[in-house]
């Protein structure tokens, strides 16, 4: 595969390449390496494509897994309480979780809710995120999961990769593409989300 567009997102392209140009060899070594047509083995049962062979998410996805675990990217997960409470979420965002818990029930919160998220892909405080799925699942990695792990210090740099919208045609239907999420990020404004992005569109 290959990358076509790339789109900065409050100068997330240029950290990584000041900052940590190896992890952005990285990143482009694997997505050259996958080889997209071995992975059209999804019979289409959608109306307009009848039996045509399309690009097979679950295989792309094990793809890109198998890749990046080789170069030691990992799954890491970012747990934490939730308080309602702007100024003690503020004031625990960096704490570790068994902190945070001590210290809501220390302000008045009587049983503090467990929650995570995760990211496919971590690598010296630079995440990736390889998104094949619905429209729903982009804007939650760019609005809320890339954000909350930067927000809580574990990440310095959040990155999307998705298909350009010429892939996207080869799909099923409702897959987010590169051209509507950056879009999407481009109408919030320069600062939102408040953390730096590397968007990648990629195509076969």
């Amino acid at each position: 595969m290959q990358i076509v567009k790339t789109f900065s997102h409050m100068n997330g392209e240029e950290y990584l390449i000041v900052h940590h140009p190896e992890l952005y060899s990285e990143i482009k070594s694997v997505i050259n390496d996958i080889d997209a047509e071995a992975c059209k083995t999804k019979v289409s049962k959608e109306k307009t494509m009848p039996g045509q062979l399309l690009f097979s998410p679950k295989d792309l996805n094990t793809s890109f897994k198998q890749r990046f675990e080789s170069l030691g990217w990992s799954e890491t997960r970012y747990s934490y309480y939730i308080t309602l409470n702007r100024d003690l979420m503020l004031q625990s965002l960096e704490m570790t979780t068994q902190e945070q818990k001590k210290f809501l029930v220390s302000k008045g919160e009587q049983n503090p809710i467990y929650s995570y998220n995760q990211t496919d892909f971590v690598k010296d405080k630079v995440a990736v995120e390889v998104q094949f799925g619905k429209y729903a699942f982009v804007a939650f990695d760019l609005f809320v999961k890339h954000m909350l792990f930067y927000s809580g210090g574990v990440i310095n740099l959040g990155i999307e990769i998705l298909p350009m919208k010429s892939m996207q045609a080869q799909m099923s239907s409702g897959v987010a593409y590169y051209e509507g999420e950056v879009y999407n990020v481009m109408r919030q404004g320069r600062s939102s989300p408040p953390v730096p992005l590397l968007i990648i569109g990629i195509e076969p």
